[in-house]
């Protein structure tokens, strides 16, 4: 048996909109928590995903650039959107720059708002991600993605957006079990509920402290 830690295998593409105009279901909150709590979300998921021994490179596309240069400095790569308003596209463009600068990962696609990520539940989940195609992992509800992992960017083929889940099945994506951590992406605040329940990262307790949340 070897001591040594697995080497890594992924390169986890976060698609991350500007704090400014992203979580509007959370805009009951106010605009400021809303914007404050969109810019922690991504940081506390980009650093679980950099926490994940199987994790080799994460590569943040965005076009905030405050947020950028916050997720630059927590030790990721930063593409720019040149997409913006196709998320498909822009994890489609992203995962051919992945390849290029580290052809030896395999590409993965993983939502920004999973504050309550672990890196020992997404380790568990990329362990038991196929050899070859693609497989995924659905939301807390069942209805969305979370997660989509394949064996080359060509086998990637993200479908994000309503019915996702529905969507990756139909493109012969399999569906793989994981921990709620890797499950509860946040978009309301009966979401954010959830998550603070089960324990979030250090952006996002901050920040929910300061909103009188329970954390």
């Amino acid at each position: 048996m070897s001591d040594h830690a697995p080497s890594p295998r992924f390169g986890l593409l976060v698609p991350v909109k500007p704090p400014a105009v992203a979580k509007s279901r959370l805009a009951a909150l106010g605009d400021d928590a809303r914007v404050e709590l969109a810019r922690a979300f991504a940081l506390d998921t980009v650093a679980a995903a950099l926490s994940t021994p199987s994790v080799g490179a994460v590569l943040a596309v965005t076009d905030d650039h405050v947020l950028a240069s916050a997720l630059y400095d927590a030790g990721t790569h930063v593409l720019p959107d040149g997409v913006s308003d196709d998320l498909n596209g822009t994890l489609e463009q992203a995962a051919a720059e992945l390849a290029r600068r580290f052809p030896d990962l395999r590409p993965g696609a993983l939502c920004a708002d999973l504050p309550a990520l672990r890196p020992d539940d997404l380790e568990a989940v990329l362990a038991a991600a196929p050899a070859s195609g693609a497989a995924f992992v659905a939301d807390a509800d069942g209805v969305g993605t979370t997660l989509l992992v394949a064996a080359s960017a060509a086998e990637l083929r993200p479908a994000f957006g309503p019915s996702s889940r529905a969507a990756h099945l139909a493109a012969g994506a399999v569906e793989l079990d994981a921990g709620t951590s890797v499950r509860r992406d946040v978009d309301t605040p009966a979401d954010l509920d959830a998550a603070l329940g089960l324990g979030v990262g250090p952006r996002t307790s901050v920040a929910a402290a300061l909103l009188g949340l329970r954390v």
